[in-house]
């Protein structure tokens, strides 16, 4: 036996609250127990909904579950898990389409671009992002995937979408999925490498920025290389 919204009183059911009063008006928990739509014997949907935000400590931390983990909450499915990465997946899209409208100025302009679909991933991904002569994106390419290796990294390979665009300037982009941005001996080399290569091929490289989350101690969710005077 399954408990679903049938059991709340329709002024205080979510998809009704969210009709009448909008989506502002409800809690994350709430909005989450819209996808998930049914709960358990034990846990009714919103506090179903509840327990998954307090089993992986947070909203982020949620979105980047994979799909098994998810699974192995009592109460959410394939199906259940599959809608819920859509959904953060979409939402990640849709803050990267409303960024690249915009020029890229800072390493908060980074942030907004990929921090949200970056912060998704339980693995290191370096992406170059394509610059035109006023600093508008031009495409976002992913150049490796695992951790940063100085010596598994070509600059030819973060260069070639470059070359292909035609790009004024690139920015290195990757994540820490730890969720410390601050840099490593190799994500240095690495940056050193890639300015002395744009540089011959005079495609400059702006900025390399490290994503990764809130975290204990440190104001920033990003590092820029170019803000602490390392490019």
């Amino acid at each position: 036996m399954t408990s679903t919204m049938r059991e709340v009183p329709p002024a205080e059911r979510p998809r009704e609250r969210l009709m009448n009063q909008g989506a502002q008006s409800l809690k994350t928990a709430e909005l989450i127990a819209i996808l998930l739509r049914t709960g358990t014997k034990e846990r009714p949907v919103i506090a179903l909904a509840e327990f998954l935000l307090a089993h992986f400590g947070s909203l982020e931390a949620l979105s980047r579950a994979p799909i098994g983990e998810l699974m192995r909450v009592k109460g959410v499915g394939e199906a259940k898990a599959i809608e819920l990465k859509a959904a953060f997946a979409l939402a990640a899209r849709l803050a990267r389409t409303e960024a690249e409208a915009r020029a890229i100025e800072s390493p908060v302009d980074v942030a907004r671009l990929l921090g949200e679909e970056m912060r998704l991933l339980d693995y290191e991904s370096l992406r170059v992002i394509c610059l035109n002569t006023k600093h508008k994106v031009l495409a976002v390419e992913e150049v490796t995937k695992g951790t940063l290796n100085e010596s598994l990294f070509h600059p030819r390979e973060a260069l070639r979408p470059a070359l292909a665009r035609q790009a004024h300037a690139v920015i290195l982009v990757h994540n820490h999925p730890s969720g410390n941005p601050l840099p490593s001996d190799a994500d240095k080399l690495v940056t050193r490498r890639m300015k002395q290569a744009g540089e011959l091929m005079q495609i400059e490289l702006l900025d390399h920025v490290i994503l990764g989350a809130p975290h204990a101690g440190i104001e920033k969710n990003y590092f820029s290389f170019k803000d602490e005077g390392l490019l």
